[in-house]
């Protein structure tokens, strides 16, 4: 669908926004039907957000999230108004225009004149520009009361079916409801007690957890605090698991599949010793550039955990294992699309493999945080329970201090936590997790640095 309108953006009569809304229907394209992840398409060299400018670059990037998050939603609204097949890249180019007048009370006229254009500048689809002005006029005179009459989008079987299952049936329409309200920003501080200030700073809500919420979608660069390090975002779920260590001034901590940083950034805030490890030097980039805007150190190390020959021994590992990431459908609408059948045996044994690895590197009597932003239980309760059979003596274990928001409510037959996007409703949900924290046998004869297993108090 680029062809002579992506020609034709350069500021000539008539293309106002259109560099933005055409970028948008080719993010769509290579989700739908290259079954890309949208976050792989955006950082892709040739990238169709490459020529934009920065705020045209958020613009086609927010409009392309917000019409896979109600895709189903805008599709229920288009069959009203059409009575034959639609080519699939055409039929995009009407969803991002039903999307911008429904969701965001554009104004119709410009919509509708923006996608007539970029299916003209198709040399394919041309000939459909006026059945797109057709429908789209439709949709922006009688498309509102079909649109408000649509329930969430509901997520497809292979997901909906283990999450009823687990969860109960009256649990899936809250969690697609969840998905459909979409994710607010959150921030984890560098020093926990200014929190009330710098609520009141950043005029954000203070989450039980101690996590701040931002109101709407600022520019996180431009915001109070950011240029001095003094936060960095991150999902207040996401920030939950390296609390678990509770006190760890002085420790020596492994955080395995560390980048973007996140976590790192907090254990050293807490004063541990910290060693990231994360197989892409890409992703450690921006680590490093995280660690310097914070003043925070760590070493970085890029290797694959499941080969590391070092052979130092830690008194805490923390495990973010790579996963399903079905936690994170708020904000990444595109993973039901994209990974809707994929075979994830692989991906289950590689998480039993790092955990066993995680151990390696764990001295007698340390501990072991694992955690994944999935809602499926075989990439959390199950990892758990099959890593106590394999290893006598493992066992999961409580922190030896409350864990701020971490609702006991929340805690699974095994001793771990599940967390939920349906969690915190009135306050705007959060990331789906699982996270446990485990202990390595013989903890009372260890005789490890700076004092031994009471560093974790």
């Amino acid at each position: 669908m680029a062809g002579k309108t992506a020609g034709r953006t350069g500021g000539k009569p008539g293309a106002k926004g259109i560099a933005a809304r055409l970028a948008a229907t080719q993010l769509l394209h290579a989700v739908m039907f290259d079954k890309r992840l949208l976050s792989d398409v955006i950082t892709a060299q040739a990238s169709p957000l490459t020529r934009l400018s920065p705020p045209e670059r958020a613009r086609a990037q927010s409009m392309a999230t917000g019409v896979l998050r109600h895709l189903a939603r805008l599709d229920q609204v288009l069959d009203n108004f059409l009575d034959r097949p639609t080519p699939p890249k055409v039929r995009n180019t009407l969803r991002l225009a039903a999307f911008e007048m429904l969701h965001d009370n554009a104004p119709a006229h410009g919509v509708v004149n923006a996608a007539v254009e970029i299916v003209r500048g198709s040399q394919k689809y041309r000939h459909l520009a006026g059945l797109v002005n057709a429908v789209a006029r439709k949709v922006s005179t009688e498309g509102a009361a079909i649109w408000q009459s649509q329930p969430p989008q509901a997520l497809p079987s292979w997901l909906a079916k283990p999450i009823a299952k687990t969860y109960g049936k009256a649990v899936l329409p809250a969690i697609e409801a969840a998905h459909q309200a979409g994710a607010a920003i959150d921030l984890t501080l560098k020093e926990p007690q200014m929190a009330p200030a710098m609520a009141a700073r950043l005029q954000a809500t203070v989450l039980p957890s101690g996590s701040l919420r931002l109101k709407g979608r600022p520019q996180v660069s431009s915001l109070a605090g950011y240029a001095e390090g003094q936060w960095w975002v991150q999902d207040a779920a996401a920030a939950m698991p390296a609390r678990l260590l509770g006190k760890i001034s002085g420790a020596r901590v492994l955080d395995l599949c560390a980048a973007p940083g996140g976590k790192t950034m907090q254990l050293a805030a807490a004063g541990a010793r910290v060693t990231a490890l994360d197989l892409s030097e890409g992703r450690l980039s921006r680590l490093h550039e995280n660690l310097g805007r914070t003043g925070l150190s760590a070493e970085v190390v890029a290797a694959d955990a499941l080969h590391w020959p070092d052979q130092r021994l830690f008194d805490a590992v923390l495990l973010d294992a790579p996963c399903s990431a079905t936690g994170t459908i708020r904000r990444h609408p595109d993973l039901p699309i994209v990974k809707a059948g994929a075979d994830m045996a692989a991906l289950f044994q590689l998480q039993a493999d790092m955990i066993d690895a995680a151990l390696g590197h764990l001295r007698p009597g340390g501990k072991l945080v694992y955690c994944t932003c999935s809602l499926l239980p075989r990439e959390g309760e199950r990892q758990i329970a099959e890593a106590l059979a394999r290893h006598p003596g493992l066992q999961v274990v409580s922190p030896q201090s409350a864990v701020p928001g971490l609702d006991p409510a929340w805690q699974t037959p095994e001793g771990g936590w599940r967390l939920r996007p349906d969690f915190w409703a009135d306050l705007g949900g959060m990331d789906g997790f699982y996270l446990a924290l485990l202990q390595k046998p013989d903890a009372k004869q260890a005789t490890g640095p700076a004092g031994g297993p009471e560093m974790f108090g």
